[in-house]
Order: C-alpha cells, then sequence, then structure tokens
C-alpha cells in the first residue's frame, strides 16, 4: 500500500491521464494526430522534480498546475506543436481527481488480495474447528457452549462482506472525472461527450452520466467501505487479545523470535498484531470523518473541501491495509489451546449449562418456575463451591422431573448448540460465495 500511496506513484498516474488524455484527443481528431506520440512519451514521473512541483503546488492551489507547466515544457522539447495540445480541454481537478481514481482502484485491489487471505484462513480454521466447545461471552461474562467453529466462521463472512463492498464500489464509484473548467466541457465544443468517452475507454473506467467536480458521495461510501474494513478487523483483534489474556489462555497470535517480547519481562506474549490493528482501527474513523465533511462543497467546483482529501485518502488506505495485515496473519497461524477451552468452561462448575437445565425443565414446569429453580441452584452451587450438576442432582423438585441419572447429559456443551454447525454452514457459504 506504501506503494500505491507513494508520491511518485501518485504523480505517475496523474501523468497516465494526462498520457491517455492526448491518445484519446488524437484519435478522434481533436487535437492533430502526431500530437498524442511525444505527450505520451514526456509523461514519465521520473522526468520531473517531485520536490519541486510540491513545492509549487504551495502556491498555485494543487499539484496539476505546475505539473501541466512542467509536462508542457518537456513536450516542447520533441515537439513544440504537441506541447500546444497538452491538457486540451481539462482541469486540474479532472486530472487530480481521476488519479485519485485510479488509486483507489489499485488500494482495493491490494486490499481484495488480502483479504482472500484471511477469509480463506479463518474459513480453513472454522471447519477444523467445528466440534470444538469454547466459551460463548455476552458482557465479557460466560453466558453458554458454542463451537469455537462459529467465531471463526464469523470472522470470515465478515471480512467477505467488506470484500464484496468494496468490489462493488470498484465497478460503480470509481468512474471517470472529466468535466473541463466548470463541468460543461465547453472548450471541447460538441466532442466533449465523445472525448470523455474514449478516455474513459483508455483508462478502463466507467464514464459516469456527468462530472462530478462537487459531488463527493461516491468517495465518501468508498472511505466508508475502508473504515468498515478496518472496524472488522479491529473487532477481530479485540476478541483474540482478549482470549491471548493470561486468565483466559484459549488462542494466541503466530509465536515467533523477537515477537510480542517484553523489554523487561521475559515472559511476556503480547498481543502485537492485534494491537496494530486495533490502532489502524481506531484512527480510520477520524480519517473517513474528514471525507464525509468534505462532501460539503461549493458550486461547481470548490475552495478548500477538495484539498482536504489529497492526504486524508492515502492514510485512510494505509491503516486499513495496517490492520488488514495483522489480521492475515492472524488468521494464517491462530494458536488454538482446545485443553484451556475445555477447562474454562468447566469453570463455573457447570453453571455455564444453566439455560439447557432451565429450559429442560421448563418443559415440565413452564419458563418462570424452571427460571427460577436453577437460579436458586446456581445462587447455592456457588455458595457452597459446588458443581451445578451436584446441587440439582439432590434438589427433589429437579429429579422429579428429570432422572438423576440423565442430569450429566444436560452438561454435556456439545448438546447445547441450536443449530450452531447449521449456521457455521451458512457463513462458510456466504464467505466463499457456494450456495
Amino acid at each position: 500500500m506504501r506503494a500505491i500511496t507513494a508520491d511518485e506513484a501518485r504523480l505517475q498516474r496523474m501523468l497516465d491521464v494526462e498520457a491517455a488524455l492526448a491518445r484519446a484527443e488524437a484519435a478522434l481528431g481533436v487535437i492533430p494526430a502526431g500530437a498524442a506520440g511525444p505527450i505520451s512519451k514526456a509523461c514519465r514521473a521520473d522526468l520531473f522534480d517531485i520536490k519541486a512541483l510540491g513545492e509549487a503546488a504551495v502556491s498555485s492551489g494543487n499539484l496539476a498546475i505546475p505539473l501541466v507547466k512542467a509536462l508542457t515544457a518537456e513536450v516542447k522539447k520533441a515537439s513544440a506543436e504537441a506541447a500546444g495540445y497538452v491538457h486540451w480541454g481539462a482541469t486540474s481537478q479532472d486530472i487530480i481527481d481521476t488519479a485519485l481514481v485510479l488509486e483507489l482502484r489499485a488500494a482495493i485491489d491490494a486490499l481484495v488480495s488480502e483479504m482472500d487471505r484471511a477469509i480463506s484462513g479463518f474459513i480453513n480454521m472454522a471447519e477444523k474447528y467445528r466440534h470444538t466447545p469454547t466459551v460463548a461471552r455476552t458482557w465479557l461474562q460466560q453466558a453458554l457452549p458454542m463451537p469455537f467453529g462459529l467465531k471463526l466462521a464469523g470472522y470470515g463472512a465478515a471480512l467477505a462482506r467488506s470484500r464484496g463492498r468494496l468490489m462493488r464500489l470498484r465497478e460503480d464509484a470509481l468512474v471517470l472525472q472529466f468535466g473541463g473548467a466548470a463541468g460543461t466541457l465547453a472548450a471541447l465544443g460538441d466532442r466533449g461527450l465523445d472525448v470523455a468517452t474514449k478516455l474513459a475507454g483508455e483508462l478502463k473506467l466507467p464514464l459516469p452520466e456527468a462530472p462530478w467536480h462537487t459531488h463527493r458521495d461516491r468517495l465518501a461510501e468508498i472511505a466508508a467501505a475502508l473504515t468498515i474494513l478496518a472496524g472488522t478487523c479491529g473487532k477481530i483483534a479485540r476478541d483474540v487479545a482478549l482470549m491471548m489474556q493470561t486468565e483466559v489462555g484459549e488462542a494466541f497470535e503466530p509465536a515467533g523470535e523477537g515477537r510480542g517480547g517484553s523489554s523487561t519481562m521475559p515472559h511476556k506474549r503480547n498481543p502485537v498484531a492485534s494491537a496494530a490493528a486495533l490502532a489502524a482501527a481506531t484512527i480510520a474513523p477520524q480519517l473517513c470523518a474528514t471525507i464525509l465533511a468534505a462532501e460539503i462543497q461549493e458550486h461547481e467546483r470548490a475552495a478548500g473541501a477538495w484539498a482536504a482529501e489529497w492526504p486524508t485518502f492515502p492514510s485512510l488506505c494505509l491503516v486499513t491495509s495496517g490492520a488488514l495485515a495483522a489480521i492475515v496473519d492472524i488468521a494464517e497461524g491462530l494458536d488454538v489451546d482446545v485443553e484451556r477451552m475445555k477447562h474454562n468452561l468447566d469453570l463455573t462448575g457447570g453453571q455455564i449449562m444453566a439455560e439447557a437445565v432451565a429450559f429442560k425443565l421448563a418443559e415440565k414446569l413452564g419458563k418462570s418456575v424452571a427460571h427460577k429453580l436453577v437460579e436458586d441452584a446456581s445462587k447455592r452451587a456457588h455458595a457452597e463451591k459446588r458443581s451445578l450438576k451436584d446441587v440439582l442432582a439432590t434438589d427433589a423438585r429437579v429429579t422429579a422431573q428429570i432422572p438423576a441419572g440423565d442430569i450429566p447429559k444436560l452438561f454435556d456443551p456439545l448438546s447445547y448448540q441450536g443449530v450452531a454447525q447449521i449456521l457455521i454452514d451458512r457463513l462458510v457459504a456466504s464467505a466463499t460465495g457456494s450456495t
């Protein structure tokens, strides 16, 4: 992602747009056929002084103005005539916005490649651990047993939804920007749409119904989708960090030499990938807010809000990429401690199965009576430091409804998972695009 958003890459994309514009206009006879060659040949980032262009952009108001001047001078070295047709009919925002669209397309492609790895990793683990019972937690407290594979499949499906959003936006929102000075393409007379269509084809971009200089809703949607992806990565990272706690110890990030250690405590195994993802996911919404605020632009071309997007989108792409890279690392190397999961399921002396017992009794006693009976038994088990199973087995009200020999069966975690296995199948299908 750093390569995609680097200054040199951004400059080259602007030059790619200028070269494509010259080729499109030459093909349509809008500019002389011989002008396209010298212009395209000069559109190489290594021919220009990026530092000087950046400094000139401060007083010019944007990077395209000094770039067009420098490009014209470069073309003039080969052809004075061709130099007169550089940037023909375009405005600076056309070049900058279309270069941004090309950048975002490359960024999405890079993210999709990483998402594919993470999705595959979590789905493979979901299948491996689909019959491994673990603790489901609500409000950070033990709630019920669940298959660990269900949690993992949920991660894969959430990432797949982000993948679907970004792929849809890649096709629907990343469109050509070409409108000339005020969005009317007046400088091209009645050839404006012809040039726009040809230019869109050159760049392999969809042609929108009209230029969108101050309508930034498409970009806002992309920013939101990137932020949602970062948030999903943060959610997964939070879970993993919590599972890595010493008192929990159910799953761990991949280990490695020098990884997750402490500068002073030799025993530490810190959740470093999770921390990176969480930090990035914390930053992303603030960057997204800038893009959303920048939607409010004046009339046909804006002052200020447009410029706020320039440093913000690369930053948003970078933090999203950072969050996802950490999650790929986890998805491909999560270390699962099945025995510790079993230990934690037994931590409350069987009280994690209280709902299972209550609903079994409710079949005979009704929900309210059964709930109160098991609640009282749970409190007694806690106070007397006994297992819930033992307390229930000695309660005549319970054994009158459930034979004492059947009570242990209610404490098998895998006996109380509802439709979890079906849900795993559905999540896996959703994540993999199967039926």
